[in-house]
């Protein structure tokens, strides 16, 4: 049974809040289904620096060729009313294909072009706010995917688990079955985040939407919620970045190959810090950058696990000794004693670490080029 609160939270297109300066709907027009912008790709929007844009994007989930490439038949089969299915994703699983050899599964709407943004630039991107559009969406586990290879799925058919949202004292919960078909559910709290965030590559071959690298992309890392900010190196004038593959919910490592995927509109301020300032604030690095309140993020992309590990490691080191002017063998310390290393995903071809660096550890240091902190007097009249 649909509640008036789930039918509240359907954003079909230019329907609902919009909070941006800017709103850039999904359309056929303005998404790539499988592939990421490369530099021969042109703008479906330009925006100012500091300007925000409120961004529709659309899961893949529900509209993939396994699940019959036609998302009302395959929402409606689960109990969803026909007009809670998204229209733009009706839209463009009906006028768009993909290589499914080649391509990825994942829809990223853009590029967005920034005035002023060159290479050697790093683009900031806020996020300022994340809207579910829809009150459900699709955990899946395809064969030859996941952490559990040749294990699961079982049998010969991949799975897709429908998972309603529901509210529980405020709050939005996943709900999943103890038992297929039978009593008693599970309940997690959503924390919805982009799991697709980039930039433009130069050169004119657009990248496979899985594997993330410098560009960022396929990234997966679930700190990326409201009030989280991401530094991107700029490849290509403009920076023409993109986002896409939604999340509601996602644990460190997704191991089943999807997490909870579902649509949502994403609210992102577009910023650019020149080359000069970003290496003075963070020193020289090649891929992406989270900061949250707490933390600052650095990442080790490879397909091998081990070297992932080993590269988030060394981009640490270097964050810090260019940020706090640390000694190497200081700042290999300090992460060995206080600072978490998490995976953030392992089924992307490309594997990801994460480091969550706590700059309140650093609060008492001189940064190089900074004035020093202020010390703490205690009035003893």
């Amino acid at each position: 049974m649909t509640t008036a609160r789930d039918r509240s939270m359907i954003l079909q297109p230019g329907l609902g809040e919009v909070p941006g300066d800017h709103y850039l709907a999904a359309s056929p027009e303005t998404v790539l289904w499988g592939r990421l912008p490369c530099e021969r790709d042109a703008a479906v929007l330009t925006v100012q620096p500091g300007q925000t844009v409120t961004i529709d994007t659309v899961s893949h989930e529900g509209i993939l060729e396994d699940q019959g490439k036609d998302p009302l038949a395959y929402f409606t089969g689960k109990g969803v009313p026909a007009a809670s299915v998204l229209e733009d994703a009706i839209e463009i699983a009906g006028a768009l294909s993909r290589d499914t050899m080649a391509d990825g599964p994942h829809v990223v709407t853009g590029p967005i072009a920034v005035e002023g943004a060159m290479p050697g630039d790093l683009l900031k991107l806020t996020v300022v706010r994340l809207q579910p559009r829809v009150p459900y969406g699709v955990i899946s586990n395809r064969h030859g995917k996941g952490a559990l290879v040749g294990e699961l799925p079982r049998g010969e058919h991949n799975v897709s688990v429908f998972t309603p949202v529901e509210e529980r004292d405020g709050r939005l919960v996943g709900v999943l079955p103890v038992i297929e078909g039978g009593p008693g559910v599970v309940e997690f709290p959503l924390a919805p985040f982009l799991g697709t965030m980039g930039v433009a590559v130069a050169g004119d071959q657009r990248p496979h939407s899985v594997p993330p690298g410098e560009h960022g992309g396929n990234i997966d890392i679930n700190l990326l919620v409201e009030g989280a900010v991401l530094y991107l190196p700029v490849q290509v004038e403009g920076a023409l970045a993109y986002v896409g593959d939604p999340h509601f919910a996602q644990g460190d490592g997704e191991v089943a190959l999807t997490a909870l995927e579902a649509s949502l509109r994403a609210t992102l301020r577009f910023e650019v810090v020149p080359r000069e300032e970003a290496l003075a604030e963070f020193g020289e690095f090649t891929g992406p950058l989270v900061r949250t309140d707490e933390y600052l993020v650095p990442t080790g992309l490879d397909p091998d696990l081990g070297e992932a590990m080993r590269r988030c490691v060394r981009a640490a080191i270097s964050l810090i000794r260019a940020r706090w002017g640390l000694d190497e063998h200081l700042a290999y310390a300090y992460l060995s004693a206080a600072t978490d290393f998490d995976i953030s995903q392992v089924v992307d071809i490309v594997c990801g670490v994460h480091a969550r660096i706590r700059e309140a550890d650093f609060a008492a240091v001189e940064r190089p080029g900074h004035p020093s902190p202020a010390p703490d007097r205690k009035d003893t009249r």
